[in-house]
Order: C-alpha cells, then sequence, then structure tokens
C-alpha cells in the first residue's frame, strides 16, 4: 500500500504546482483520440471550467517529433498532456523545453530521466501497473479532485476505463475507488447481466448474432438462426412495433435464455454473466446508460476526426450527445468497409502459423486499423495464441500500426514486442499496454517493419516449441 499512498501524494504535490500557474495563463491541453483520452479530456476541462481558467484543447492519434514542433510554436506557455505524453518525454522534455508540461498519463514512460520544465504523474513511476489499474482517465480524475470538486466526472473516469478494458469480473485497487465514489454519489450501479454488448440498445436476437464473448455455432453471426433459437425456447423476439430487448423479457423468459445458452454452449453460467455500469442519470434504452456503449460511442468519435463531440458527450451536453448517436452509424459503416477489405484482400496479408499481418496502405483509415485488428482478436475463425499487426496510412506519409493478439495469453507483453520491433529497424516510435499496443513510422519503412516483425513473431513461435 505505501507504493499508492506515495503516488497519491505525488498526486497532491504536482497539483499544487499546477494551482501556481497564474490566473490570467491560458492553458493548453493535449489529449488521445481514444475513449479513454476523450474521457481524460472531458475531466480535465470539467476542472478548467470549474476553476474559471482560460484554455484550449487538441485531440491527437498520436505524439511524434513533427507534432511536437508544431506544438512549440502554440502561443499558450502551460500544456496539459492527457492519456498520452509518457512515451514520449524524451520528446517532448528536448522539443518543448520552452513550455511548462504536465503529464498525466498510465502508459509505460519512455524512460525515468527527469525534466526540469515537466511535472510527469504516472502509476508506473511507483510500480503501479497502469495498464490495468488506472487509466488516464482516472489519474486526470484524481489529479483534478486535488484542484476542485469533481465528483461528477467519476462516472466519466469508469467510462474510460472500460473503454482501455481494464474491467475484468471489477477493478483493482485505483478504479475500484473511483468506481466507490460514483457508486457512493449515485452516479453509477453495477448489475450482473449476460455477457452481450449493446444490452441496452439491441434487440435480443441482434444481440446474440453480433455477440463475440458468447459465440453460439449457427447462432452467431446468423439473423435467422438467432431467431429460430429464440422461438425454440418459446420466446417471441417480436413486439408489436418492433424486436424485443432484454429489458422486455419476463423473468420466465430471461431463465429460459439463459438456459438455452448454457445447453448450446455447454458451459458454467458463471462464464456468460458479467458485471453492466450503469449509469444512474441516463435514462434506459440510451447508448450512454451503460459504460461500455458509452465507450464505444465515444471511441467512434475520435476515430472520426469528431473527439469534440465525445468531450461535449462527456460534459452532459445534450446537442454533443446526440450528434454521438448519429456519429456511431459512419464508424459503424467505416468498420464494415475495413471488414470487407481485409476480406477481399487476401494478398495483402501475410498469414503464417503464428501470426498476420495486413498492410491496409490507403484503404482502411489509419485510425480504424487498430479496430479492425481488436475485431479479428477476437474472432472464432482465427486460431488463438495469433498475433495480429495491422498497418495503415496517414497522411503526411507515415504509416500507423497495430499490435494485437488472440485469446489473450498470459505471459505475452506486446508493448515489449512492437518495441523489439523497432529496435530491430532502428526506426519509428512505439507505445501502447501489455495487451495492445501500436507504432508510428515512415511509411517508406513499411516493407522493412513488416520483415523485422515477421522475423519477431517466427523468434517466438521457435522459443514455444523449444
Amino acid at each position: 500500500m505505501q507504493n499508492y499512498e506515495k503516488f497519491k501524494q505525488h498526486i497532491k504535490s504536482s497539483a499544487e504546482s499546477f494551482n501556481s500557474i497564474p490566473k490570467n495563463e491560458s492553458i493548453k491541453v493535449i489529449g488521445h483520440l481514444d475513449a479513454d483520452g476523450i474521457c481524460s479530456s472531458a475531466i480535465t476541462v470539467n476542472g478548467l471550467i470549474k476553476m474559471n481558467r482560460k484554455y484550449s484543447l487538441s485531440i491527437l492519434p498520436t505524439l511524434t517529433d513533427e507534432s511536437l514542433k508544431l506544438l512549440q510554436d502554440e502561443n499558450e506557455k502551460y500544456f496539459v498532456f492527457v492519456d498520452l505524453g509518457s512515451g514520449s518525454i524524451d520528446s517532448i522534455g528536448k522539443i518543448l523545453d520552452n513550455k511548462k508540461i504536465f503529464i498525466l498519463d498510465h502508459h509505460h514512460p519512455q524512460s525515468d530521466v527527469i525534466y526540469e520544465n515537466i511535472v510527469h504523474v504516472n502509476p508506473h513511476l511507483f510500480d503501479i501497473d497502469g495498464s490495468t489499474e488506472i487509466s488516464g482517465a482516472g489519474v486526470a480524475f484524481l489529479f483534478t479532485r486535488e484542484l476542485v470538486d469533481n465528483t461528477d466526472m467519476a462516472r466519466i473516469a469508469i467510462v474510460g476505463a472500460i473503454g482501455d478494458v481494464q474491467e475484468n469480473n471489477g477493478f483493482q485497487l485505483l478504479n475500484d475507488e473511483i468506481l466507490k465514489i460514483a457508486i457512493e454519489n449515485n452516479l453509477i450501479e453495477v448489475k450482473r447481466g449476460l455477457k452481450f454488448f449493446g444490452v441496452q440498445t439491441r434487440p435480443i436476437h441482434k444481440l446474440l448474432q453480433y455477440s463475440s464473448d458468447i459465440v453460439i455455432p449457427g447462432i452467431t453471426g446468423s439473423e435467422s438462426g438467432a431467431i429460430n433459437f429464440l422461438l425454440s425456447l418459446g420466446i417471441n423476439p417480436k413486439l408489436k412495433n418492433g424486436f424485443k430487448k432484454i429489458s422486455d423479457l419476463t423473468q420466465d423468459e430471461q431463465k429460459k435464455l439463459i438456459a438455452g445458452i448454457i445447453m448450446k454452449k455447454d458451459i458454467n453460467s458463471k462464464e456468460i454473466f458479467c458485471n453492466n455500469y450503469l449509469l444512474i442519470n441516463e435514462v434506459d434504452d440510451s447508448p450512454f446508460r451503460d459504460a461500455k456503449e458509452f465507450a464505444t460511442l465515444l471511441n467512434s468519435c475520435g476515430r472520426l476526426g469528431k473527439a469534440s463531440i465525445g468531450i461535449g458527450a462527456c460534459l452532459n451536453d445534450k446537442k454533443m450527445k446526440n450528434l454521438a448517436v448519429e456519429n456511431l452509424s459512419s464508424y459503424r459503416r467505416e468498420i464494415v468497409n475495413a471488414i470487407n477489405w481485409y476480406k477481399d484482400n487476401p494478398d495483402k496479408i501475410i498469414k503464417k502459423k503464428n501470426f498476420i499481418i495486413i498492410n491496409a496502405e490507403e484503404e482502411v483509415m489509419p485510425t480504424m486499423i487498430g479496430t479492425l485488428g481488436s475485431i479479428l482478436s477476437k474472432s472464432p475463425d482465427i486460431e488463438k495464441n495469433m498475433f495480429i499487426l495491422s498497418l495503415a496510412r496517414n497522411d503526411d506519409n507515415t504509416t500507423k500500426i497495430s499490435l494485437r493478439i488472440t485469446g489473450n495469453p498470459e505471459n505475452v507483453n506486446l508493448k515489449e514486442i512492437i518495441q523489439a520491433i523497432i529496435e530491430k529497424i532502428n526506426h519509428g516510435s512505439s507505445g501502447g499496454h501489455v495487451f495492445a499496443s501500436g507504432a508510428v513510422i515512415d511509411t517508406d519503412y513499411e516493407e522493412k517493419f513488416i520483415g523485422a516483425a515477421s522475423e519477431v513473431f517466427e523468434a517466438i513461435a521457435m522459443e514455444e516449441r523449444i
């Protein structure tokens, strides 16, 4: 517990340093574009608004030396990086040496070098695992909590943690402390339910059809199969003017559905249930009611270049919430486009014993390439323990890279693996977590990177055989 207390004390002293910024100075907030980054930015902005501080905000897909050089020319003297920055701390320290920097992050730090102009708030500095213990949104929440009463944002910190896949039948200590704040203040309630995504908004047959957590042969992936399965259980999936959701089922129908799934899957009932984190002030059937769906909405905003809408939604702006829901349709279309491209272009895909490499070039949005990799990593059609490396090109002659693995095996660190590939070609930058990592390289290095990645994956396969 000593490390946790030291971390919290460091947050407190860092907040005191932040409070010393002159009131007339505008503060530049730089956040990441994923769900956790948007939540982190919203929590930080919420704190600045309550403090009556002037601010500006930028959302970036990643930090590069080029993007930092552009920030160097900004008028603001004080910068706050949220959910990014630790992985580029050396570049920030050197390029932005004319700025006072606060980094609120949970990713592995690039180095342990201390820069006089940087206040670095990161759990890893205290031997606390930021990939599982607390999200970027959680760090931003604890930090701003030392500045203002931000209790209302505890719910957003939990959305960020769920968006960063830190929930596993509950949370670890730091996230759990934030959850308790949300529960005690009637912001979130936790209920056990079937392990489906979209319980609040999707009809039951669609939950069955699209489920990646509960995969049932002949039902998952088939609309007619899902409807016939429900009818075989004595459950009519239709209402007078639509289809039934889980909330429309009687208790008897719910029991039939659970029993039917267990019989089809031949598994323990515990394997098909999970915790659902429900935002109390959101209405039933709203995509903002379930924290998982909320996180997906935010992710869709960031991936399609509309992070400001996601931030507005986190701040409970009704117009922004409506726009976020509308944006989700475009996001789903991009997902379908990416999956269809993958299926239709086998010549762009390298498949070996323990890895798949996908080079989408300009055919898939670079902000969507990680989403494609994540979807494929959960596919029942791909064997377990397969590395999935995906590449897509940015507009600035760089290539975005994503690394995932199927089956979530233990003792595999994707961040270390992608770092090993980067070191092998002596070019590019990498970051991420144990279970999801990425990199950015110059497009001219694609072929070299793919060759190095193949060698690294083959070496891992050889070690496993030995």
